[in-house]
């Protein structure tokens, strides 16, 4: 298996080495695997920031109904 990325849109594919051999060229060059595993991933810090948000979302309307019930 090989690692190919487009230089016109930019997507990472991986596919067998016969394939690749053939696409590899103008338009698909080789990159490493980590490039490829780096694009399917998604970053743990983004993930984490989002929970923060909605857990901060959350007790700011509990804050606020509490409020609005006295």
């Amino acid at each position: 298996m090989k690692c190919l990325k487009s230089n016109k849109t930019g997507n990472i594919i991986r596919v067998e080495d016969s394939q690749a051999y053939q696409m590899a060229g103008r338009e698909w060059q080789y990159v490493p695997k980590s490039e490829w595993k780096a694009d399917r991933r998604p970053a743990k810090k983004e993930v984490e920031v989002v929970v923060e948000v909605q857990e901060q979302t959350i007790a700011e309307k509990q804050l606020n109904k509490k409020k609005k019930d006295k």
